[in-house]
């Protein structure tokens, strides 16, 4: 057991001991702020203070675990054997940095709690953040600072033990329109008709009717080209369908619809359904419980996993209406237009909230691919190689590679294959 002494132990210093060697490394770790504790220990351990006690391991810490709220902190990047770091800790520190308040302030994401202009969806910009603007987006940096420390901490306690964690891969389904066509109704067909009609979009107009003549041909009915293409790979998928009222931002079919009813139950034979909620209900604690239990109802099962329409969060308050919601899991940690790691991990964690000084008991699974980001690519092998970056980012530090795709995309006609992009991407990297 590794033991670590610091000079107070708080419910931050605890929350990011645990993420780093408990869940990312694998060590069993307990805490002491007991001198005589710390001196009699005879196995592994780490002091985390100012200065150290004795020639142990030795790593100086910074202000941010022991303080309360937030502050404005000045962040002078560093460079820790090739990988961005920052709080420099000094020459008398075993490490560089303080490895323990960076990763706590890129798990909590903590500049997303400090003013900051929002997009037009109220969403936190990709490029306002430290590690855009610094280059490390698409690197999960607190794993590979984790890795680093251990390898560190190995060289001194060659029989300290722990438990190699093994890459993962998820597949995330979003349907938040199950059908182009199909299935809507006929107020909203023939209001789609003439819209379609009077921008001279003629080839939609084709479109439209032949599916109204025959649903099946819907271009964003996937599921039966998904279901064996996931029992071909031995993939367990996730699924998060929105199942809410219609309205500016949330145009799926009647949650009253028969049909769709029971698409959502065929899914649920083979892969996990759970709740996309809707971009109404962002902010709408009621709304939120509503949509969740309605599609409980329909599942006859709870339902604790969520993801937020179009990647709605706003911290902590989001986080807080989900726990609020009894969801258990997240899936919405990730940005839309930008391929990488918002809170710099591939591990999932648990949502820290720095306004409240507490762990909150829902667990974030942070996802790497949204496919709205490829869309900016010009072919299909430049998104290959984008996706083979970030798996191999992904198993260097064995940890969870999650993607998010659409049903919608792999429906649209383009110079890029989808349904051939998502099939290599499965063929390649689910194990």
């Amino acid at each position: 057991m590794l033991l670590v002494y610091t000079h107070k132990i708080t419910p931050r210093f605890s929350f990011v001991m645990k993420q780093i060697f408990q869940r990312i490394l694998g060590i069993e770790v307990s805490f002491t702020a007991k001198v005589e504790d710390f001196i009699k220990h005879s196995g592994p351990k780490i002091t985390y203070t100012k200065l150290p006690l004795q020639n142990e391991f030795f790593i100086r810490s910074n202000d941010l675990l022991f303080e309360q709220g937030i502050n404005d902190l000045k962040i002078k990047m560093g460079d820790w054997e090739g990988t961005p770091c920052f709080f420099t800790a000094g020459e008398r520190s075993s490490i560089p940095f303080d490895i323990f308040s960076a990763s706590f302030y890129l798990l909590t994401r903590y500049e997303e709690y400090l003013p900051h202009v929002k997009d037009s969806h109220g969403r936190f910009p990709p490029t306002e953040s430290l590690a855009y603007k610094n280059k490390f987006l698409q690197a999960p940096v607190v794993d590979i600072w984790a890795l680093k420390l251990l390898k560190k901490l190995k060289e001194r306690f060659p029989d300290l033990q722990h438990t190699q964690k093994q890459y993962k891969y998820t597949s995330v389904i979003d349907v938040t329109s199950s059908h182009c066509f199909a299935n809507k109704g006929f107020g909203r067909s023939i209001a789609g008709l003439f819209f379609d009609l009077s921008s001279f979009k003629f080839k939609r107009v084709f479109e439209r009717i032949s599916v109204l003549f025959h649903p099946e041909k819907d271009p964003y009915n996937n599921y039966d080209w998904l279901i064996d293409t996931h029992k071909k790979y031995g993939i367990t998928c996730l699924y998060f369908f929105q199942f809410a009222a219609y309205s500016t931002f949330d145009k799926n079919i009647s949650i009253n619809n028969n049909k769709f009813i029971y698409l959502i139950k065929s899914i649920s034979d083979y892969s996990k359904v759970s709740l996309s909620a809707s971009y109404s209900s962002f902010g709408n604690l009621e709304l939120l419980k509503k949509e969740k239990k309605a599609l409980s109802n329909v599942l006859n099962r709870p339902v604790n996993s969520s993801r937020l329409r179009y990647n709605r969060v706003d911290i902590p308050s989001t986080y807080r209406d989900l726990v609020d919601a009894e969801f258990t899991d997240d899936y919405t940690m990730g940005y839309t237009h930008e391929v990488g790691f918002r809170a710099s991990t591939s591990h999932p964690f648990y949502f820290y909230d720095i306004n409240l000084e507490v762990q909150q008991p829902i667990k974030v699974h942070p996802f790497a691919i949204h496919d709205y980001a490829f869309l900016k690519m010009n072919n299909e092998q430049e998104v290959k190689n984008k996706i083979a970056t970030l798996y191999e980012q992904v198993n260097a530090v064995n940890g969870s590679f999650t993607t998010i795709f659409s049903n919608e995309l792999f429906g649209e006609t383009s110079i890029i294959s989808w349904r051939e992009i998502y099939e290599y991407m499965l063929s390649n990297y689910h194990v």
